[in-house]
């Protein structure tokens, strides 16, 4: 029920035919494509597929167990598939938000942000440890879907979120815009602009950044890539950068408080430096 195998036609298509509208209609305000960073999306992508073959096993296997362990039971219908969408957009939510704000879960997301154009192709830029999605999709199962429909709504959520990686699209109709998702509020998650940071996380729906205040509207153009952009087009180093940088500040750490907050904090966390100990008064000045 992995619905975006038989969605990827329809990906290459669409990039052929943005990257023609860049070729036939340049727009100097936007930043289109260049090879290296291109080639280096699409390789992550299908280092993403390779990987999800045991993380979507894996997957299949937790779902089935948490499906099986609760006594709801819901309906194969059409009702019964459109809620399982929603309850998917739901907790992606949570998990789109918790991989911003758990470092540990930043290092395997960061992967898609860690590109500085902002175009079909960077929507393939995907992780390829991608083993959280099996935890947070988990609720899903719990709560009576059945894992072929968790599995089937997840990927339509999936495929959704590709057509709103581009620039060539504007703003939309304003109830579109209020409600759905749009290439409009995505530019603004994926800018590392201090207003921008940590907005938008909805998947299908934008309701819920409204909803849970996480929402941003876009208004300065925005400036793509990561506040520490990454000067390699490697995809080895693109997928392990930030869990090698994990690993090093862990070393470096001198408590296990701030190695406990390297891993589990947020991307950005340190810690606070210590207050230098005053000295002690000198004898002229106890005197005094």
């Amino acid at each position: 029920m992995d619905l975006t195998t038989y969605a990827i036609p329809a990906f290459v298509l669409l990039l052929a035919v943005e990257i023609l509208a860049y070729k036939y209609s340049p727009d100097d305000d936007k930043r289109g494509y260049t090879v290296k960073d291109t080639v280096t999306s699409l390789s992550m992508g299908v280092g993403s597929i390779a990987a999800n073959l045991v993380w979507g096993l894996l997957a299949a296997l937790l779902w089935v167990a948490g499906y099986h362990l609760t006594p709801l039971d819901v309906p194969g219908a059409w009702w019964g598939w459109a809620l399982a969408v929603l309850a998917v957009d739901f907790f992606y939510y949570w998990e789109h938000r918790a991989m911003h704000e758990i470092r540990l879960l930043w290092a395997s997301h960061v992967v898609h942000h860690s590109s500085q154009h902002y175009n079909l192709s960077t929507a393939l830029r995907q992780s390829w440890t991608g083993a959280h999605h099996m935890v947070f999709m988990l609720p899903v199962a719990l709560l009576g879907f059945r894992p072929e429909m968790v599995f089937a709504a997840y990927s339509v959520n999936l495929i959704y979120q590709f057509w709103f990686h581009t620039e060539r699209v504007h703003r939309l109709w304003k109830p579109i815009e209020y409600v759905f998702n749009t290439p409009s509020h995505h530019r603004v998650h994926h800018g590392s602009n201090r207003q921008y940071l940590d907005r938008n996380y909805g998947g299908i729906l934008i309701v819920w950044d409204r909803l849970f205040r996480s929402f941003e509207p876009e208004g300065e153009k925005v400036d793509y890539g990561l506040t520490k952009n990454i000067s390699t087009y490697n995809p080895l180093r693109v997928a392990v950068h930030e869990y090698w940088a994990i690993g090093r500040d862990v070393r470096h750490a001198t408590t296990w408080r701030e190695r406990f907050g390297r891993v589990f904090r947020g991307p950005g966390w340190s810690p606070e430096p210590k207050a230098p100990v005053a000295a002690a008064p000198s004898a002229a000045e106890a005197a005094a």
